[in-house]
């Protein structure tokens, strides 16, 4: 009488094996996506979850998609910081899509422009020696820097895209910072965007990084 109880008990081990042994292949197959940025991408002033980088992760998994988001942004890092950081990064992680979203504490801080170019450069050129791709997220600073300042901060993410073959998001905060209520969307700091905004960020970045994803 007990042979049909141990028959069942060593079915259910086999099956929990191969579920296991299924979850852990899965596992394996996943991809880093590794996420460098400032407090815009550190969620600065929000719920832990309620970021775009977190937002990503959840579409990740609704899609199905085997990817896990490592989200390596600190509020207040500037491109010099990043490149610094980015080595232990690289070798620790492995990731197949490196997102670069810095620059903007660079113009904040009133640092050379061609020095946050040269930066940027830096880390797409580790990165893809590295075996990553890369996406960098544009940015555009407020009307008070100056016309001729402004256009050339904005230009200066699609020449470093263009002449290092790296993917673009012209401006992470389209849709947020250039809208008629934008001001509504930010924190009373009018510098970090409220939770209410970080959907919108994720949609500008999704369809640039899902390609990069295949």
């Amino acid at each position: 009488m007990k042979f049909p109880l141990l028959r069942r008990h060593f079915s259910l081990l086999v099956l929990s094996a191969l579920f296991t042994g299924a979850s852990q292949a899965a596992a394996a197959r996943a991809v880093t996506v590794l996420v460098l940025g400032d407090s815009l991408s550190a969620e600065y002033g929000l719920q832990r979850g309620e970021g775009w980088v977190a937002l990503l992760q959840a579409r990740l998994n609704r899609e199905n998609i085997p990817a896990q988001v490592i989200n390596a942004s600190i509020s207040g890092d500037t491109t010099s910081g990043g490149r610094s950081r980015l080595p232990a990064l690289l070798a620790q992680h492995k990731p197949r899509v490196l997102v670069i979203e810095l620059g903007g504490n660079d113009a904040l801080r009133g640092l050379p422009l061609a020095m946050t170019q040269e930066n940027l450069q830096a880390m797409v050129e580790a990165a893809k020696l590295a075996g990553a791709k890369v996406l960098l997220l544009g940015m555009q600073m407020p009307p008070n820097y100056g016309q001729a300042y402004g256009k050339q901060f904005a230009d200066m993410f699609g020449t470093v895209a263009r002449n290092k073959q790296a993917a673009l998001v012209p401006f992470l905060l389209k849709g947020v910072a250039d809208g008629p209520d934008a001001l509504k969307l930010f924190q009373a700091d009018r510098i970090h965007p409220l939770a209410a905004a970080h959907p919108t960020i994720l949609n500008n970045v999704w369809p640039v990084l899902k390609k990069l994803l295949g």
